[in-house]
């Protein structure tokens, strides 16, 4: 379904929309080329589809108090392990995001945390899933951006 809302025409509307979430339809119309009643349209077909999950605001971590950002690979055995494991990082808030991938890992985590030692307390409530494995990131070169079309150049 989402390769019939995908036109070039879409993809001009999320790019202006993953700019600046909070423009208003006028201005969307005006990147897409569309008039403002079929930018509306647009937009709930790409929501509709699930293209567009949603529209939230990008926070800067540090400046929110999170001072300190790492990824941390962890294994998990065990399909009812997993399960737990997943629910109580879920509720952590120190978990930005948490992916499911092949390789050493299990799951890898991105974590931001006050200080080093509220990141240390975080590893020790997860440390009884399994060993850890903790990169702190210094700095991040080329930060969470939004998507292009498929096989171009940004």
């Amino acid at each position: 379904m989402t390769e019939n809302v995908l036109d070039d025409k879409a993809w001009k509307l999320l790019l202006a929309l993953q700019r600046d979430g909070r423009a208003p339809l006028k201005v969307l119309a005006e990147a897409a080329g569309l008039s403002i009643p079929a930018t509306a349209e647009r937009l709930k077909r790409l929501q509709d589809a699930g293209v567009v999950r949603g529209v939230a605001a990008d926070v800067d971590a540090a400046r929110a108090g999170y001072t300190v950002r790492a990824i941390v690979g962890l294994t998990v055995s065990g399909q009812p392990a997993k399960k737990a494991f997943l629910e109580q990082i879920g509720r952590a808030a120190e978990v930005l995001e948490c992916h499911h991938v092949a390789g050493a890992d299990s799951y890898l985590l991105t974590v931001v945390a006050a200080d080093l030692p509220a990141l240390e307390a975080f590893l020790g409530s997860i440390n009884a899933w399994g060993e850890t494995r903790t990169q702190i990131v210094f700095s991040t070169p080329i930060p969470r951006r939004g998507l292009v079309p498929p096989g171009t150049l940004r």
